[in-house]
């Protein structure tokens, strides 16, 4: 039997942050088929920024 709704959102709320944007930035994408490769490399880039700063990807925040 398929998963609900229910059971996929409470699945999701428990995986760490880095992992649920992963799952946000591909949902995203299926909507968004013709995006560019120079679009994906800033966004990216901005993600790994963000994560950065607020500490997710380890290190602590930083200053700016």
């Amino acid at each position: 039997m398929a998963a609900s709704i229910e059971e996929i959102t409470k699945d999701i709320v428990e995986l760490p942050r880095h992992q649920r944007l992963a799952l946000v930035r591909l949902l995203l994408d299926l909507d968004r088929p013709g995006t560019s490769d120079a679009m994906e490399n800033a966004w990216d880039e901005e993600i790994r920024a963000r994560s950065h700063r607020s500490g997710i990807l380890g290190g602590g925040p930083t200053r700016i």
